[in-house]
C-alpha cells in the first residue's frame, strides 16, 4: 500500500518513548519533524504513518507540539509501535 507523495505534510523521525516521572508511555513517542519551526503547530491532529522492514503499519495522530524550538510533537500510535522502529522515518498526513 502507497501512498502518493502529494498527501504527505511533513517527513520526520521517532526519537524515544515519551518518558516522564518513574514511567514510560509505551503508546505515546516524540517525532522530530522536517518542517520549519512556526508550522508545527498546524500539524495537531493529523495523521502519522509509520513502516517497519517487514511491512506493518502503525498509524497515529498527532497529539500535541512538544518543543516549538526544535520541532517536536508528542504522537499517539495504536497499536504500539515496537522499540525497532525507534529512529526510523514516519509520514505525517
Amino acid at each position: 500500500m502507497s501512498i502518493s507523495s502529494q498527501n504527505v505534510k511533513a517527513r520526520g523521525t521517532i526519537l524515544s518513548y515519551r518518558r516522564g516521572g518513574a514511567r514510560q508511555y509505551n503508546n505515546q513517542v516524540l517525532i522530530k519533524v522536517f518542517i520549519e519551526r512556526k508550522n508545527i503547530g498546524s500539524l495537531i491532529g493529523s495523521k502519522v504513518i509509520a513502516r517497519d522492514r517487514y511491512g506493518n503499519i502503525y498509524r497515529g495522530k498527532v497529539l500535541k507540539v512538544h518543543s516549538y524550538r526544535n520541532s517536536i510533537a508528542i504522537v499517539r500510535f495504536k497499536p504500539n509501535i515496537p522499540g525497532q522502529l525507534l529512529g526510523s522515518l514516519v509520514e505525517i498526513l
